[in-house]
């Protein structure tokens, strides 16, 4: 198979019309230039040169493979360019692997920002429901980072970010909404708004619960984020949300569960984070500190 390096070999023969030429251009050694065009040529199963007393030709099959071969310098240098822009935060994309709580409390801030620093870096979201999943995903190689809850055994760099406050919230008119706190045990007698048992906050409302001493009853379930305080608002039950996927205009009553409950949020790659990564980790932290 042809390398790189043959092609560029074989272009800089042609251009320069002689091995000697092209081998001091090169800053290689004639020899060794000959020896990888004739490597080339075995690759591609005769000559590509023909070598004359005061020059060099191409035979037809040189002239077939000549615009393939630059074509493909041409390309491995716009890679080339693209993954030094990248580097230098100029353009490329950076694939983001989080939880839909997430993308809707924790991003929209720090995604804004980035866009004013960062335009022509195009952002990828993967989202998911579960902690679990979010795991097994930057474990399989979806993303370059992921956002989400402090991850279990995870093996990789991690980045603690802040908590996140989740609050319970009712119906304007609840009578349980008298004040601005309430201890968990105060709502064991109710039907609480739900999520689907493989949504990551599902657990964090059983295990608040069960900490509270009952078994929340489930007045409905729901699999997206966003639903669940409008459904408490609508009457349904109460419901356990982060704070920050409330918005600003939001029309029910909200109480701070005692003790509170809280979850910490980090990011986290595989290995060192490349600097588009990182420059978004700083971003991140930087937004999520604002927050609280």
């Amino acid at each position: 198979m042809a390398t790189l390096r043959q092609l560029e070999y074989l272009v800089a023969v042609v251009d320069q019309g002689s091995f000697t030429k092209a081998a001091e251009l090169l800053h290689v050694t004639q020899p060794a230039l000959s020896h990888q065009i004739r490597a080339l040529e075995r690759s591609a199963g005769g000559p590509l040169l023909e070598r004359l007393p005061r020059a060099v030709r191409l035979t037809p099959a040189g002239r077939a493979m000549l615009p393939h071969a630059r074509a493909t310098l041409a390309d491995a240098e716009r890679a080339r360019c693209a993954a030094r822009q990248a580097a230098g935060l100029e353009a490329g994309e950076l694939q983001i692997a989080t939880l839909y709580s997430i993308t809707l409390g924790v991003l929209p801030a720090a995604l804004r920002r980035w866009r004013q620093t960062h335009p022509n870096v195009g952002i990828r979201l993967l989202e998911h429901r579960h902690t679990d999943e979010l795991v097994d995903a930057m474990y399989a190689g979806q993303a370059d980072l992921a956002v989400g809850p402090e991850p279990a055994n995870w093996t990789g760099r991690t980045h603690v970010l802040g908590t996140e406050e989740l609050v319970v919230v009712v119906a304007a008119n609840d009578p349980a909404g008298s004040g601005d706190t309430i201890e968990l045990h105060e709502l064991a007698d109710r039907a609480w708004v739900h999520y689907a048992p493989n949504h990551g906050l599902a657990d964090v409302l059983d295990q608040a619960c069960t900490q509270a001493g009952f078994e929340p009853r489930i007045a409905v379930r729901t699999e997206q984020t966003a639903a669940a305080p409008a459904l408490a608002a609508a009457g349904l039950g109460p419901a356990l949300v982060p704070d920050n996927i409330l918005p600003k205009d939001f029309d029910g009553h909200i109480l701070h569960p005692l003790p509170p409950v809280r979850r910490t949020l980090m990011a986290y790659t595989r290995g060192e984070p490349d600097p588009l990564a990182a420059a978004f980790i700083d971003v991140l932290f930087r937004a999520t500190t604002a927050r609280t």
